[in-house]
């Protein structure tokens, strides 16, 4: 059972969650998020997942390895909002999480109920539009919130133009 979203109950304010990744449209994501979220009053998430390893084999290294991973995802996601915080005032909230993506977005938007827009980002490569876009449109990730997908080649004004 979904629980409700509470982003509508006094006290409350609605939340956009964005994925940062090390992708080129993560960028679009969060500043659409960011900019949705200032111009109606509300907040952005911005959320990174660290893939889950399996490191059994590897005991001693893996304390390691799951530090620098933190690290990694602790520099990208501050890049990320010191960005948002100079371009557009914005002070994000950051969350890291670790395990399979779907699964963790999925925690969290039961966990913090104000969220109630996921916004994601379509790449542009020939690969395809990026992982979790594809999961949407094959076998379809289930969110218990509205999607949003940004196409990569919207530029910084179009972006602020639809938020």
């Amino acid at each position: 059972m979904v629980s409700p979203r509470l982003s509508r109950l006094d006290g409350h304010r609605r939340k956009f969650l964005a994925i940062v990744d090390e992708t080129p449209e993560c960028r679009r994501a969060s500043r659409y998020a960011a900019t949705r979220a200032k111009n109606s009053n509300g907040a952005v998430v911005l959320l990174y997942v660290i893939p889950a390893g399996d490191f059994r084999e590897w005991l001693g290294v893996e304390e390691i390895m799951r530090a620098e991973a933190r690290e990694a995802a602790e520099a990208v996601l501050a890049k990320v909002a010191q960005s948002l915080r100079e371009t557009l005032g914005i002070e994000p909230e950051t969350v890291i999480r670790e395990g399979n993506a779907t699964e963790q977005i999925n925690a969290q938007i039961e966990e913090d109920r104000d969220i109630a827009i996921l916004v994601l980002a379509a790449g542009s490569a020939k690969e395809g539009p990026g992982p979790l876009v594809s999961s949407l449109a094959g076998r379809g990730a289930a969110f218990a919130i509205p999607v949003t997908v940004i196409p990569q080649d919207l530029t910084d004004e179009e972006l602020d133009a639809l938020s």
